[in-house]
């Protein structure tokens, strides 16, 4: 064996898999598969792809022991950085054991050895790798490594440590599903992140580079690759995924077949840890955005299952937990008592879920209570960062060390303090310049009943503001073909079409289709409400829609302020476009429509929150402003709007073609009914028919064919 490898060499450990088997279920993958491998497969696909990767590394070899079938999984067995090594803490009882075994491994060959605290899980270079290129280093919580593991990354190894959280079981390392190439490019799979996560991934890493995988690449483990530099070994990848790798990143793909590994859950990645990495260029950065923050909670925190749902806030607010202390209540009677530490990725996130807690009857456990912390208005309409938004609870507020109610409590307002120390609540439209508001979760308690805390009847989905319904109608593939073709007639000849969405367009995840539509000149005009700027700006800033995560279709826990952290952020700036101009939004239906100067038109209405600057709140003057911008239209896309379609269907004259898409049959039937012929109903989800038309679109900007049915359809 090489003990002084090449510079040009990777240094590499590996594990033969002598005792290698799947002997029982720590992820889905081992699922249905316990005595299904085959040992003689199994070594002729380890010694293939080890001879492979013996080409362009140096193999170093821990040896196998009986009883630990998954130390062939190297990856698991520590994080190395020089000479440095933090040891891993395995989640699962049935990998502990290889704890000791790779701890002598590393001593006996003079690395620095760090441990982490007991009980504190962390697997290694399964879930924190290394990004040269950006001198930070990638790490996961969620699955089987602890968010607190963080920090202590950081102070080991003095670098920059990212958190992302995972959130498919099947991807239950970071290394299944996320790799960080030498060139600077990024291979990984989105769906397998929280919305937080893939922003921060998106933040510091350009477009082009970011290579995204698709699901059928993912499952089979295109991501937990080897990166040589040029070349990437890994086990199976469509010939698509090889194209772009080649094309985006110059890296040449090397297929080794591991498929008994991945009944175990693993891949290429799994089977190697890298010795060599190279040091961080910048010693200053070194750190975690892990805070940390311990409240108290008491009553009858078990039978009526509040402690499980503040674990169950932080969990799902992309945070964890550590129960520091509990007291039990011995009689029916007594309460309970316990100190919860949560941390949580970032100060935001940890205001975020301390607020739910609060809710739920929690209170920070300092040993001198603070005053609630204030911070000026300083442009009326527009609250300070970081504001505090009030919930239909009771709320107290600290302040001169006394606590006092806050008035008016209603849902979606902020705690205004006057002069004489009284606290209330008021919309964000209505703050004035030099008003004083509580800001973050210090100082605040919440007052919940008795008996409500005793039933823990918080309910699951309080905030959850919207539900999903997907329908497709018959022959709906044929009207979006001729639709698309008159789209594209109307715009080879400069000719107007103006789109009317609702809502339900963002909700869908359509938004990115309605974007595509505008981007490439389909669109001349927009005509809709208040809500759907503000959804889909929500969507652009947050990645949820009424705080539900438009990848996942989940409710986020605290997402309910989103939309309102948007307007906020809309109002700060001065409105869509200056908002667009400042760099504050980057992306969305509203961000194409100021890029691209197709004018918009937004029509308010009592329901609405903020409104956005934007938002016409005198319907004559709007109604006006609809009517200019239908002037010359000679199509008009209705999307899942019927206030807004009837609306417009009403003052748009006979001659204008109306398509309107809506998964409610009355709607579309009562545009119908105006008699005119020049009006098309389709009954389907409207993400449906729009990710069919930008499909259709598509086939017609790169071929001259013509469509089976040219005419439009009566």
């Amino acid at each position: 064996m090489v003990l002084d490898p090449s510079p040009l060499m990777r240094n590499i450990l590996v594990c033969p898999p002598d005792h290698y088997g799947i002997e029982y279920v720590i992820n889905p993958w081992m699922e249905g598969n316990v005595h299904r491998s085959s040992e003689p497969l199994a070594r002729r696909q380890w010694h293939e792809f080890t001879r492979c990767l013996s080409s362009h590394a140096t193999l170093q070899t821990v040896a196998p022991q009986p009883g630990w079938p998954d130390m062939v999984f190297t990856a698991n067995a520590g994080l190395v950085l020089e000479k440095q090594c933090v040891l891993s803490r395995f989640f699962h009882p049935e990998r502990r054991g290889e704890e000791p075994l790779f701890r002598e491994w590393f001593a006996a060959r003079g690395y620095n050895i760090h441990e982490l605290p007991p009980d504190l899980p962390f697997e290694g270079a399964g879930d924190a790798l290394w990004d040269p290129t950006r001198s930070v280093l990638w790490a996961a919580y969620g699955m089987r490594t602890e968010l607190e593991s963080h920090p202590h990354l950081a102070d080991a190894l003095r670098v920059e440590v990212l958190s992302l959280r995972l959130v498919d079981p099947r991807f239950y390392h970071l290394d299944t599903c996320f790799c960080p190439l030498k060139n600077g490019a990024l291979l990984y799979y989105p769906p397998a992140f929280d919305s937080a996560s893939r922003r921060l991934i998106e933040d510091r890493v350009p477009a082009a580079q970011r290579i995204v995988v698709q699901e059928p690449d993912a499952v089979q483990f295109a991501c937990n690759a080897v990166d040589l530099g040029s070349r990437l070994i890994l086990s199976r990848a469509s010939e698509e995924l090889q194209t772009r790798l080649r094309e985006q990143a110059n890296v040449e793909t090397i297929q080794s077949p591991l498929d008994e590994f991945l009944k175990a859950g693993g891949g290429a990645k799994c089977l190697t840890l890298r010795l060599d990495d190279p040091p961080p260029s910048d010693r200053n950065r070194a750190g975690s955005t892990v805070e940390l923050r311990e409240l108290q909670m008491r009553g009858h925190l078990l039978d009526s299952g509040l402690l499980d749902r503040a674990i169950e806030t932080a969990i799902a607010g992309g945070g964890s937990f550590r129960i520091i202390d509990f007291a039990l209540g011995r009689q029916r009677q007594s309460a309970s008592s316990t100190t919860i530490q949560i941390s949580a990725p970032g100060h935001e996130s940890l205001e975020a879920i301390t607020a739910q807690l609060l809710v739920l009857g929690a209170t920070l456990a300092s040993p001198i209570e603070d005053d609630a912390h204030l911070a000026a208005v300083t442009q009326d309409g527009v609250a300070p960062e970081d504001f505090y938004v009030t919930t239909i609870y009771p709320t107290d507020v600290r302040v001169h060390a006394q606590w006092q109610p806050v008035n008016g409590q209603r849902m979606d307002g902020v705690i205004v303090l006057s002069s004489e120390g009284a606290a209330h609540c008021k919309l964000i439209r209505d703050l004035r310049r030099g008003e004083q508001i509580v800001v973050g979760a210090v100082g605040l308690r919440t007052r919940r009943l008795a008996e409500a805390r005793d039933r823990g009847s918080l309910p699951a989905e309080e905030f959850s503001f919207m539900g999903a319904g997907v329908s497709s109608e018959r022959r709906v593939e044929l009207v979006v073909e001729q639709i698309a073709w008159e789209l594209h007639r109307l715009r080879a000849r400069g000719a107007r079409t103006v789109v009317v969405p609702g809502p339900v367009t963002i909700h869908t995840g359509a938004g990115e289709h309605l974007a595509w539509l505008i981007r490439h000149g389909y669109v001349q005009a927009l005509l809709s409400g208040n809500a759907v700027a503000v959804h889909d700006i929500e969507q652009a800033l947050f990645g949820t829609s009424l705080g539900v995560d438009l990848q996942r279709g989940v409710p986020v826990h605290g997402g309910h302020r989103h939309h309102l952290r948007a307007i906020n952020t809309i109002r700060r700036a001065g409105g869509i476009a200056a908002a667009v101009t400042a760099g504050a939004l980057t992306r969305g239906v509203f961000y194409e429509c100021v890029r691209h100067h197709v004018q918009f038109s937004l029509a308010g209405s009592i329901r609405d929150d903020g409104p956005l600057p934007d938002t016409q709140m005198d319907l004559i003057q709007a109604q006006a402003d609809y009517a200019r911008l239908l002037q010359g239209a000679e199509m008009i896309l209705m999307l899942s709007s019927m206030l807004h379609s009837i609306g417009v269907g009403n003052m748009t004259p006979a001659g204008v073609r109306l398509v309107c898409v809506d998964i409610n049959p009355a709607v579309v039937t009562k545009l119908a009914d105006r008699g005119s012929l020049e009006s098309v109903g389709v009954v389907t989800d409207v993400g449906l028919f729009l990710s069919l038309l930008v499909q259709r679109l598509e086939k017609l900007s790169t071929t001259a064919a013509e469509p089976s049915i040219a005419s439009f359809p009566k």
